[in-house]
């Protein structure tokens, strides 16, 4: 996915800085980060948002990006409005290389692995984090309790459109000789 602001949660890896061996790091978002992501994701608040990723290189320009976050958050009810508090973690795996490459990548992994075209010389490894949370979240949160009363409107017979139907009703269709 590709953004054109600045992403909220930069955490840049330079290309260059990855070697056969795993690279691995803990990061968490700062309050600040932790604000625009909120504001980002149309959440009340994002107490929590951390996460373990392992960058490996697959070969000379592919690279895979392991990580496991876990985040703490606060949405707003879809019906009543109120504060409702979550929690998620997950897990998940990206092939980062060049856009070219996205072809033979999906020929070589399973489908449960997303491709992502590297642009530049270094992997946001914290914006991955932020695009999953994003999924993660749930998408129509309820308070506990919060129900929607569905009574249908009562049926007004005496519009024009009523009438109409009402001829068109009664009209006895011949069939074709």
């Amino acid at each position: 996915m590709t953004r054109t602001t600045q992403p909220e949660f930069p955490r840049l890896v330079p290309l260059g800085r990855l070697r056969m061996e795993p690279f691995r790091q803990e990061i968490s978002a700062t309050e600040a980060e932790r604000a625009a992501l909120a504001r980002r994701f149309d959440l009340v608040a994002l107490d929590r948002l951390s996460a373990t990723v392992e960058l490996t290189r697959r070969g000379e320009d592919m690279f895979s990006l392991r990580a496991a976050f876990s985040a703490e958050f606060v949405q707003s009810c879809v019906v009543t409005l109120d504060p409702v508090g979550g929690t998620v973690s997950e897990e998940f795996t990206l092939l980062y290389g060049p856009p070219e490459m996205e072809a033979q990548a999906g020929q070589t992994v399973e489908d449960e692995v997303a491709f992502e075209p590297i642009a530049g010389t270094a992997i946001d490894i914290g914006e991955a984090v932020a695009q999953q949370f994003s999924l993660a979240l749930p998408p129509f949160p309820r308070s506990p309790g919060a129900a929607i009363d569905a009574e249908a409107p009562p049926a007004d017979d005496s519009g024009p459109l009523a009438a109409a139907l009402s001829r068109l009703a009664d009209r006895r269709i011949e069939p074709p000789r």
